[in-house]
């Protein structure tokens, strides 16, 4: 054992293998936030709702945490081998380790794990990550200077503008034009929950077919790699190649788990739209607002020789539901005056929110 306990004062210090993306537990533990914050509202949900609106609330705050993650995820494609393989440049140690290549929207990460691990009396325990970012060279060069296993070396080379096999080209605009898709459901998840808090189910309904239909476009997107002729990564005396992997899978389950919410949201709007408006607590008038009136009592000071029609005791009570009734002539003022008020503030949303989503495709597009 030197001085140092063999780290060398002039060296990088040893580096520690990958555990968990910064990114992603960062993204989990703001929802986790954003869910406990929610639930405990719930002991304030009388009857059976409390339970519609527990499984509201984590089913919805489920589908936006997937998407966002997906952005930042390396495993939407992967492939894994075992094999024999020189450790180092001008060496002749063999070692036998697991080899990994994870592909991501934004970059490539590649494992390097000896079985066993400690092998030649050094830790064989590598995760590198590689970006699509114009400064992929820089990274490589910074690969090479830095030593790392021949292993690492040859997958990332196949990814370097020089290749012929033109790996960048092809994973990163699939992988930039799946996030940009992704990015757009992700406001369309936003929209829908924000129409659901509104009488307006049945477009909250179709905004999460949009983001069904949206995470569907980004998984298309990703896919187009797999119709090209596909490199074969040959290390040693086995090779391998890309398949689809947890990522890709998770978000096509999402998909589905919108298009599942969205259908039924609009199907059960056009069989029961009372009934769906009563369970998502919107389009029916508060007690106060409820007209409800009694016999009326008047100044007979006033009143001296003009003829009164006797009041009804009993008024019909008009629910406001989109519309007052089949003629508008029949609404009252304030009626009238309070659903063209929601139609504005709707329009005025709607547009805020498409905006939004039109610019993050430009953005991702300009950025390409």
């Amino acid at each position: 054992m030197t001085f140092y306990d063999d780290i060398y004062p002039f060296y990088p210090l040893k580096r520690t293998a990958f555990i968990f993306n910064g990114s992603q537990l960062t993204i989990i533990l703001v929802f986790l936030v954003f869910t406990s914050s929610l639930l405990i509202i719930l002991p304030g949900i009388r009857g059976k709702t409390r339970l519609f609106w527990l499984f509201r609330i984590i089913t919805s705050l489920f589908i936006g945490v997937v998407i966002v993650a997906l952005n930042f995820t390396s495993d939407w494609a992967e492939a894994r081998m075992t094999t024999n393989s020189t450790y180092k440049s001008f060496s002749t140690a063999v070692i036998n380790a697991d080899i990994g290549l994870h592909v991501g929207l934004y970059g490539i990460n590649v494992t390097l794990k000896g079985t066993p691990v400690i092998q030649f009396n050094e830790t064989i325990d590598y995760n590198e990550m590689f970006r699509w970012y114009d400064t992929f060279e820089e990274e490589y060069e910074d690969a090479l200077e830095k030593g790392l296993p021949n292993p690492i070396l040859y997958i990332a080379e196949k990814f370097t503008l020089k290749s012929t096999c033109g790996l960048i080209y092809q994973w990163r605009y699939s992988g930039r034009y799946a996030s940009a898709t992704l990015w757009t459901a992700f406001c369309c998840w936003l929209l829908a929950n924000i129409l659901f808090c509104m009488p307006v189910i049945l477009y909250a309904g179709y905004m999460m077919l949009a983001t069904a239909a949206f995470i569907f476009f980004s998984m298309a997107s990703f896919s187009t790699i797999m119709n090209v002729p596909q490199c074969i990564f040959a290390i040693g005396t086995d090779s391998f190649q890309t398949d689809y992997s947890h990522s890709f899978w998770l978000a096509l389950a999402t998909g589905i788990l919108c298009t599942i919410i969205g259908a039924l949201v609009v199907m059960l709007y056009f069989l029961i739209p009372e009934k769906i408006r009563e369970a998502f607590s919107v389009g029916v008038d508060s007690y106060e607002d409820e007209a409800s009136y009694g016999q009326g009592y008047l100044n007979s000071v006033f009143v001296d020789g003009v003829t009164i029609a006797p009041l009804t005791p009993n008024i019909k009570e008009v629910r406001w539901v989109g519309i007052c009734s089949d003629h508008l002539d029949t609404c009252s003022d304030d009626q009238v005056f309070s659903f063209l008020w929601r139609i504005r503030q709707l329009s005025a949303l709607i547009h805020q929110s498409l905006t939004a989503a039109f610019n993050s495709i430009k953005i991702s597009i300009l950025a390409l």
